[in-house]
């Protein structure tokens, strides 16, 4: 089938990718020259494990293409993903213009039946919208004449995307679901033709309304965010009467009505799903006149989350941090990706810098991402260990693999102090507490020297 998907994000990268992959020709839109000329040379240009792999063998096969003519892509195609940003607006909810803007695009060139997907996560009414925008533009289009029918030349789909950065490819290759928001037994037919092949293990594809989809993505990271939230505040509820959160969460866990699953405290959810979408879904509540109250106390939670762990370190330095020295390992918002839109380590480097301190940061894959944002700021080094050179104490803002078997006798050559605050559990209390560490964590007892 030939395929357009319109944006080369992580989600439109990764889905062209992998449909590619089942044979499918695919071609990718996006208006950067500049990221598309690298890409037409074989540079891939976001961290995503395994994506590469695929990347470059379905361009070397020539399933995979690239250009900036969205005219040219989607004049053979007989789907086009839409897979653009929704960045939050100013009152929280989605910004739609992209979208828009390529509907109203599509309006003007398609030449024959189409289906429009929208991929990215939108609200509830999103597909209304881009179908009134198509076809009011549809009066531009030399191919559509007055005695056609817009059906004849277009259906709306909504396709939400469930991929987990870091697993992305998997997720896609193997879904446990693919949500199909659609009224057009004919749009049906076609998505599920290009489906099958990744849900031949019978995980199941489910046909639903549109509006039914578009909120299906908003309420399952909505629920996701609301377990991770509950789970760090009774973390934090656990520090105060002496609990262990690690066996409260696995008390919990074990229960099958629970999960085992999102139950990790920490120092907060970040990225570009979870507080876009909560915000939105919250902002899209309020605009039908409902106080979504839940939601609007997981923002609040999350966002104090972020630098729960500055307090533990301002008690242990007397609230004296001008001219301590700190290492920082992990930057990107969670392990496996080198994406870091509303990255906890972010704002835990705003309080630390705006304390007077001085930061040395370590992270696999995001760095190049953090110094493009802050510059010179903070240090930025070439492994875990150099970052610890001089460090009065070291914090632990991302739980990549890397730092959870560590060589401690040359951590404990390099750190001035035995001083850990780490905001994701990495170590064990007895571990750290029989190498003389001072170890502060989320929801378990202090270590004390």
């Amino acid at each position: 089938m030939n395929i357009t998907v319109v944006g080369t994000g992580y989600v439109g990268l990764v889905t062209g990718t992998c449909l590619a992959e089942t044979g499918n020709n695919v071609i990718c839109v996006d208006i950067n020259a500049e990221k598309v000329k690298k890409m037409q040379e074989g540079v891939i240009p976001i961290y995503e494990p395994h994506l590469d792999v695929l990347f470059h063998r379905n361009i070397k096969a020539g399933r995979l293409t690239f250009t900036t003519h969205l005219e040219e892509a989607v004049k053979g195609s007989k789907i086009i993903f839409l897979a653009l940003p929704t960045p939050p607006g100013e009152d929280g909810s989605a910004d739609l213009s992209y979208i828009l803007g390529v509907a109203k695009d599509l309006g003007k060139i398609i030449n024959d039946y189409k289906v429009i997907v929208d991929k990215s996560t939108v609200p509830v009414g999103t597909a209304d919208k881009v179908r009134e925008v198509v076809i009011a533009s549809l009066k531009e289009n030399p191919h559509f004449k007055t005695s056609h029918n817009p059906s004849d030349f277009f259906d709306v789909v909504s396709n939400p995307e469930f991929l987990r950065e870091g697993f992305a490819v998997d997720d896609f290759l193997k879904p446990d679901r693919v949500v199909i928001g659609s009224s057009s037994e004919k749009a049906r037919k076609l998505m599920e033709e290009l489906y099958k092949p990744y849900v031949r293990q019978g995980n199941p594809i489910i046909f639903m309304d549109e509006k039914s989809a578009e909120l299906t993505k908003y309420a399952a990271n909505a629920f996701l965010a609301t377990k991770i939230t509950f789970m760090n505040e009774i973390a934090n509820l656990c520090e105060r009467l002496g609990a262990d959160v690690d066996m409260v969460r696995i008390g919990i866990g074990s229960d099958d009505r629970i999960g085992k699953r999102f139950l990790f405290p920490g120092i907060g959810y970040g990225g570009s799903c979870f507080p876009k979408d909560v915000q939105a879904l919250s902002k899209s509540a309020g605009e039908v006149n409902y106080n979504f109250n839940l939601l609007n106390a997981v923002m609040q939670v999350n966002e104090s989350q972020k630098t729960i762990i500055i307090p533990k370190i301002k008690r242990y330095f007397n609230h004296q941090l001008k001219g301590k020295h700190f290492a920082l390992w992990g930057l990107a918002f969670k392990p496996d990706t080198d994406d870091i839109r509303e990255a906890p380590a972010l704002y835990i480097i705003k309080e630390l810098l705006a304390e007077g301190a001085s930061i040395s940061a370590y992270d696999p894959e995001a760095m190049a991402n953090v110094k493009q944002l802050l510059g010179d700021k903070i240090q930025f080094s070439e492994n875990p260990y150099d970052a610890l050179k001089g460090a009065d104490a070291l914090i632990i803002a991302t739980e990549w693999g890397v730092f959870r078997t560590p060589d401690f006798d040359l951590m404990n050559k390099n750190l001035k102090n035995k001083v850990v605050f780490d905001g994701r559990n990495v170590y064990g209390l007895e571990q750290m507490k029989e190498m003389g560490y001072h170890y502060e964590s989320i929801g378990r007892n202090l270590v004390v020297q």
